[in-house]
């Protein structure tokens, strides 16, 4: 045993722990440092204070930790840790909320060491010292906020928001701060067993034989589950069924994240110590890496699937061919974006119960209802908990009645966790067994199996006059989406349709090919495709004005949509587009007084569709509720992730009913049929708003009684498909827009500010919505500079650790400028847009226009700097089909 100091407490633990954080989580109960990379520490969301300074838990094995001190955030003196809690939330400086526990304790070190030093923490120093933290939801900006108050002794006053519009803290910001509020591996119900998966050892291999015995005969093993316990259907997907929860003997694996087992164990150790003891008898293959050559391949890349091309989108309007010939400028360029890591700092986690009939469910919040049937509830994190209920029933060959999926709120997604990635196993595990399973992945596990951003190759014609207006773009992309449909499809159907970023294109001709390979799935991501097209669209937009001799932003001054032109793939704006001008006007003072200065400045433009849009028929509903104790449930469909949803919700049951926010409870209502489809494309805001608008609007013509359940809706069923062949189709209901402009230190080459004028058409929230903005500029950024997720000959992405990805650390996060515009949109609730998607769309194009400015040439591939996280050159030697 080891004897240590725990916040204040003599206190013994099991020697045998692979480190102290294993020690804190797993036998002390302490839940406020958080696991999002043990044991490579990285992420520094498990930081403790060991004998007054910072460490983080992961690295610190249990030899190191006899007779210290531990303070975690559960041991803060109550002021200190109120004063925290009100200044994070004050200054909106959480979103999901995981990695804020560990950066409160890096916080209390610093600010101790400072005071013992009698010396000022400042800005600059606060953000090296939070070097060894990851964040990936806000960007640093608010964090360094709240810091700095807490450096100058001051306790901002947390403020309740109120109607919609107003600023206000976050819905749960205390609990997430302080680490209380449990994500899915905190919760521990009696009798949990654990489980963990073997993966395969090849991207492209047949399985001769599953051999489990050495993994069983490991004491503490309960079972070990393969295909073969599989009682329904093997696959699932959120739009074609076509990614098996197993592979089994006979089959054949499509990527390193296909699961070949799951053990099952008393113990998440003892499990990962049986996995690594299945032995699986292989017939390797050679892995088809290059989605170029795949597609002209007659052989099928992915096991059970015909052909490697998933999607084709096309349109096109006018005389192309015609336009370009006769353009007074023609810009040829071919570019190519890298395949991108979600990074968020929660690994995917699942926890199922089986619940036996006449026992009402175990939730989170208030206990469900009764049924006289034996039923499985099953924890997930997922963007998409009807879909993750509906596949597992499948898996199980239940009725959908008999799965009940409960959200808890996740520790980031940004679309990499709309595909389940290990519910229907950890479902299986704990309806066969009749047990509590849970199945939390390590960070090299989620690495391989959720799927990425895609990378994409695009090859751009694009004309404009003399005067630089544009007459003609002429589009082939070519995606790789890995062996699995996941989003992919419509993925590059999005890519296709943004193809000409928020310009007036009078002759267009679009192609895009989404494309199977054995490397990493590929499926959504914060901007869906459009981040890729902008890149593309804003690189030859600025070529354009080099050869007419204007500015960047003249240029897009000149092209930009307004009410009544053509868009894309014809679909006629309204008056929502107007913001796409107000952006641009809003970050001209800046741009101007940049070149003043003798500053390389660049400008990036960019649209978002909010909404699926694209024809599909989308339906929201939400739930009001007084209760007699004088609390209003406020119950919706939506995933929170961080993003805010449930701050909405909030806000618009305040503006409707007139009552104060801390009286309103807000739940994701899985007990009842309130919606379908994913947390995605800006939706959540947009729907949410709506459904819950019309619940309130219900419950006030009826008098507001207790008891009753207001349900409203919210629908958006006028929208059409590409595919359905309209002159003028209306593509999508709503769009965001944003300019942003990237301005460098041409004597460093160093970026020395961001301006982000983002139109969100109604700010609902104006702090969370300025964080929501600093995120994505940190991602961008990110994006444009240094971060990638590249896979070798082999299919194995060649980083397996958060550091390898090269994401920006909060030393050289440039100052950020957020100008909110808010443009109504005109057919939805409140004038909203959403925010979350259009957040990074134009910024790769402002990076790259800035950095020619600064005396680079003009860069055709991602990320610029860091070129070892770039797509592997020869896995796309061949030309964009279509353009040979």
């Amino acid at each position: 045993m080891t004897d240590f100091l725990l916040n204040g407490s003599p206190v013994s633990a099991s020697a045998e722990h692979e480190h102290l954080l294993a020690a804190l989580r797993n036998e002390l109960g302490v839940i406020s440092p958080k696991d999002g990379c043990a044991p490579s520490g990285q992420c520094g969301c498990c930081t403790v204070l060991i004998d007054g300074k910072a460490r983080v838990a992961c690295q610190v094995p249990m030899t190191k930790v006899e007779g210290t001190e531990i303070t975690t955030v559960e041991g803060l003196e109550p002021a200190e840790s109120e004063a925290m809690a009100a200044a994070f939330a004050a200054h909106g400086a959480l979103q999901c909320g995981f990695c804020t526990p560990g950066i409160v304790m890096r916080t209390k070190a610093m600010l101790d060491k400072a005071a013992k030093k009698g010396s000022d923490l400042t800005r600059d120093d606060a953000s090296r010292l939070l070097g060894a933290h990851l964040c990936r939801c806000t960007g640093y900006v608010k964090i360094l906020d709240a810091v700095e108050t807490l450096a100058a002794g001051e306790t901002p006053v947390a403020m309740q928001p109120k109607g919609v519009g107003s600023r206000g803290i976050k819905y749960e910001a205390q609990p997430l701060t302080l680490g209380s509020r449990p994500f899915i591996d905190d919760m521990y119900p009696d009798g949990l067993l654990h489980g963990v998966f073997h993966l395969s050892d090849h991207a492209r291999a047949d399985i001769v034989a599953i051999n489990t015995s050495a993994a069983e005969a490991v004491p503490g093993v309960e079972r070990v589950f393969t295909a073969a316990d599989v009682p329904g259907e093997l696959r699932c997907g959120l739009i074609h069924k076509d990614w098996p929860i197993f592979i089994p003997v006979g089959g054949r694996t499509s990527y390193l994240g296909d699961v070949l087992a799951l053990v099952v164990a008393d113990s998440a150790a003892t499990a990962r110590q049986a996995a690594a003891l299945v032995e699986v008898t292989y017939d390797v293959l050679a892995p088809m890496v290059d989605p170029v050559a795949n597609v002209a391949s007659d052989e099928d890349a992915v096991w059970g699937l015909d052909g490697n091309v998933l999607s084709t989108s096309v349109y096109q309007r006018g005389a192309t061919a015609e336009a370009l010939a006769a353009s007074d400028h023609v810009v040829t360029e071919t570019f190519q974006t890298q395949r991108i890591e979600h990074a968020f700092v929660e690994p995917e986690s699942t926890l199922a119960l089986p619940v036996p009939a006449g026992q009402p469910l175990p939730l989170t919040g208030e206990p469900g209802p009764v049924a006289d049937f034996d039923r499985l509830l099953v924890f997930t994190g997922g963007q998409g908990i009807w879909d993750d209920r509906n596949d597992i029933a499948r898996v199980l060959d239940l009725d959908p009645s008999v799965v009940v999926t409960e959200l808890v709120s996740n520790g980031g997604a940004f679309g990499g966790k709309e595909d389940m990635s290990n519910q229907a196993q950890t479902a299986l595990a704990s309806w066969l067994l009749k047990r509590p399973v849970r199945c939390t992945l390590t960070r090299e596990e989620s690495l391989l199996i959720h799927a990425k951003r895609h990378p994409i190759k695009m090859a751009y014609e694009a004309g404009c006059d003399a005067d630089g207006k544009l007459t003609a773009l002429r589009v082939r992309m070519i995606g790789d989406s890995g062996p699995y449909a996941s989003v992919g499809m419509k993925v590059l159907e999005r890519a296709a349709g943004h193809a000409s970023g928020p310009y007036v294109v009078p002759n267009i001709d679009v192609e895009a090919i989404a494309a199977r390979s054995n490397n990493s799935v590929c499926g959504a991501f914060r901007g869906f495709g459009a981040n890729q097209a902008q890149f593309a669209m804003e690189g030859v937009m600025d070529r354009l004005a080099e050869n007419v001799g204007i500015s960047g932003w003249e240029m897009r001054n000149r092209n930009v949509i307004s009410p009544g032109v053509v868009w894309g793939p014809g679909q006629i704006m309204d008056d929502g587009c107007l913001g796409a001008q107000a952006c641009l006007d809003a970050v001209k003072p800046a741009y101007d007084q940049a070149v003043a200065d003798g500053k390389a400045v660049g400008v990036g433009l960019g649209l978002k569709n909010s909404g699926l849009g694209n024809g599909f028929k989308e339906i929201a509903k939400a739930v009001v509720r007084f209760n007699d104790n004088g609390r209003v449930e406020v119950r919706h469909c939506w995933t929170e992730m961080g993003q805010g949803i449930h701050t909405v919700a909030q806000q618009v049951a305040t503006e409707e009913l007139g009552i104060p926010a801390d009286r309103i409870d807000v739940i994701v209502d899985s007990t009842r049929e309130l919606g379908a489809g994913q947390t995605t494309g800006s939706r959540g805001t947009l729907m949410g708003a709506g459904s819950v608008a019309d619940a309130c609007a219900k419950a006030l013509a009826d008098g507001c009684q207790v008891g009753i359940d207001y349900e409203g809706e919210y629908r958006v069923d006028w929208t059409n498909s590409l595919s359905d062949g309209l002159e003028n189709p209306i593509i999508h209901s709503t769009f965001g827009y944003a300019a942003q402009l990237v301005v460098i230190d041409p004597e460093t080459g160093d970026i020395d500010h961001v301006v982000a004028a983002h139109d969100v058409g109604r700010a609902v929230n104006p702090l969370l919505c300025e964080g929501q903005i600093e995120g994505a500029v940190h991602m961008g950024l990110g994006y444009a500079l240094t971060e990638g997720f590249p896979c070798d000959p082999d299919g194995r992405p060649t980083n397996a650790t958060l550091r390898s990805l090269d994401i920006i650390r909060p030393k050289d996060m440039p100052p950020v400028s957020v100008i909110l515009v808010e443009s109504a949109e005109p057919n939805s609730p409140y004038g909203i847009k959403g925010v979350g998607e259009i957040g990074l769309v134009p910024t790769a194009g402002a990076v790259a226009a800035a950095r020619r400015a600064a005396g680079n040439d003009w860069p055709n591939e991602l990320p610029m700097v860091n070129e070892s996280n770039r797509e592997r050159a020869s896995a796309w030697a061949g030309a964009v089909p279509g353009t040979e």
